[in-house]
């Protein structure tokens, strides 16, 4: 149901240099790319954009908006979220369960926008 996800930024080579490392480790690589914008995928599944807002103001991150990413693992959670801190990301909750059967680390890019990891 979910094509594409879209989180702004104020400065996209920090982004992609953020993004190309951890999403490399979930066998996501650039699809798309421009001055303004870059778009990773891993397969034919949902995609993950980061970009210059289209109306040139400054980006902010949404209070409250999330986007959340399938990790495959408690593992792959665990060192995921690591990479994403180890990264530059600041923490907003460590990996660990979460009730009987969610498993998730979550963490804020540098631009602020806030990101889980998770396993069901």
């Amino acid at each position: 149901m979910i094509g594409y996800v879209t989180l702004g930024t104020n400065d996209l080579a920090r982004a992609n240099k953020f993004y190309d490392a951890l999403l490399a480790d979930m066998g996501a690589k650039r699809v798309m790319e421009s001055d303004r914008y870059t778009v990773w995928a891993a397969g034919n599944g949902p995609m993950l954009m980061v970009c210059a807002p289209f109306d040139g103001g400054a980006a902010t991150q949404g209070n409250g908006v999330m986007v959340a990413l399938a990790a495959g693992g408690k593992e792959k959670v665990d060192a995921l979220y690591a990479k994403a801190i180890a990264l530059g990301g600041k923490d907003e909750g460590a990996a660990g369960p979460r009730g009987d059967s969610f498993y998730a680390g979550y963490f804020r890019d540098p631009d602020g926008n806030k990101l889980c990891f998770f396993h069901m």
